[in-house]
């Protein structure tokens, strides 16, 4: 099919938004492993995870088997407030660039919160108002995890309490008003008001914070509240899980019109936006029924998968939460507070690792200038501000396609746009000032995270 037959914006009909999520783990033969307790390092069961998260939750986190969960109607009928979302052709920028591949993003960024988070903020939101509690806890590093589920709170009359990392707090206030609008309490973590943060600010006195350490207190905060439960907004196969939501919609765009993609980017920090991407494409693939090249990309400064090391450890800096196996920085592990493009997590979904561990996918690392001038160049074109997070999958789209001009090669590109970057103003005023630099961890910088890591001899 020729540029011009696809439309440059493929929407579906609303009958054909997916009623279903996809458990991409039923297909895996190489099953991720456990989440196991710290104390035991047995595997976890349902009874040991209910004082954190909800029952549901619980039930999906566990479930290797099913391959189609049902989505609750009462989730179905909010996601008809933004879904779907289109499948964007982007001419504009194939013929800036003046290659012969042809590019397509899917983008996520066409609801208030901003962004695709809000495709398992809402989903977690009817577990809990269904189980009866009165409210729920999270973290948020950049904000749009936060914004999203203070969104779905709302929608479900839920308190929300939010544990932003503390360099985010202070670097964007407009996207902690956004939460602090639908009604939810922001901490900038880690704080005074929990045990973990006070211990946490004692051994590493200044810190500008991770979502580890705000993961921490979150729990923390949960787990000592009547009424209330944790809720995560990536690594965790349950918001893998509810994410596939936009691998199904692409996969069905792409089908609808003939699209047949060669390479598949997503930008990766925890795995929800390149885990519910890829969801659909990774299924055909480990059931042998067509090959895709799907690309992990990652900030250079935080580089789980491709300097990390696969193995089990905390998912949180204080150490409360359960272990999981996972390419990891360690849980001691904190960026550089000079990282402006989200992705800030030490640890990557336990699904993806095990995927990429067996040569299933590929990872790469962005520097961030480089990451803001693929920004920069896409808004100008494409005529959308792109969220510093979604603009690393931008980077290496626009190199694929530039190896496209180099050899001739007609290949189809598709990445995730996972949300828009108007609450990421001054990181883009940082980058046009001249003032953003980069960090890249040296060995021993990582080698001081990589001490973290428990050996658990498993």
């Amino acid at each position: 099919m020729s540029k011009c037959e696809v439309p440059y914006k493929i929407y579906l009909e609303e009958s054909e938004v997916p009623k279903e999520w996809y458990n991409v783990r039923a297909d895996m033969k190489n099953k991720p492993a456990p989440l196991i307790h710290p104390g035991t390092l047995q595997p976890l069961k349902f009874e040991d995870m209910q004082p954190i998260f909800c029952d549901e939750l619980i039930r999906q986190e566990l479930d290797n088997e099913t391959r189609l969960i049902p989505i609750p109607d009462e989730v179905q009928n909010f996601y008809k407030m933004y879904r779907p979302s289109p499948l964007v052709h982007a001419v504009f920028l194939e013929k800036a660039l003046g290659t012969p591949a042809r590019i397509f993003y899917k983008f996520e960024g066409n609801n208030t919160s901003g962004s695709h988070k809000l495709n398992s903020a809402i989903a977690q939101a009817y577990y809990a108002k269904k189980q009866g509690l009165k409210g729920v806890t999270t973290e948020t590093g950049a904000g749009q995890w936060g914004t999203a589920l203070s969104m779905a709170c709302s929608y479900f009359d839920l308190d929300c309490k939010v544990y932003m990392v503390k360099v985010s707090y202070e670097q964007k206030p407009f996207r902690r008003e956004v939460m602090r609008t639908y009604g939810a309490d922001v901490t900038p973590s880690p704080s005074m008001t929990t045990e973990i943060g006070k211990k946490i600010n004692a051994e590493h006195p200044g810190t500008t914070g991770s979502l580890g350490c705000a993961i921490s207190e979150a729990v923390e905060a949960a787990t000592s509240t009547p009424g209330y439960r944790y809720e995560l907004g990536s690594v965790l196969n349950q918001v893998l899980l509810h994410q596939s939501i936009i691998g199904l919609e692409t996969k069905k765009a792409c089908d609808k019109y003939g699209i047949k993609p060669d390479v598949i980017i997503g930008c990766a920090g925890g795995g929800s936006n390149l885990g519910g991407l890829i969801a659909p494409f990774m299924g055909e693939k480990l059931r042998g029924e067509a090959d895709y090249r799907i690309i992990a990309v990652e900030p250079a400064s935080c580089p789980s998968f491709t300097r990390g090391k696969f193995a089990y450890d905390f998912c949180d800096t204080g150490r409360v939460c359960p272990m999981a196996k996972m390419y990891t920085l360690g849980h001691d592990f904190i960026p550089s507070a000079n990282h402006a493009g989200g992705l800030r997590y030490h640890g990557m979904s336990s699904t993806l690792s095990q995927l990429y561990a067996d040569g299933y996918m590929e990872a790469v690392s962005a520097e961030q200038t480089s990451v803001f001038a693929a920004a920069e160049q896409f808004a100008r074109v494409e005529g959308i501000l792109p969220a510093p997070e979604s603009s690393h999958a931008i980077r290496v789209a626009i190199d694929e396609a530039l190896k496209c001009k180099e050899t001739g090669e007609e290949k189809t590109i598709i990445f995730g746009l996972t949300g828009t970057g108007y609450f990421d103003l001054k990181a883009y005023e940082a980058y046009n000032d001249g003032k953003m630099t980069d960090y890249i961890p040296s060995d021993e910088d990582l080698a001081k995270g990589f001490a973290s890591i428990p050996n658990v001899g498993l």
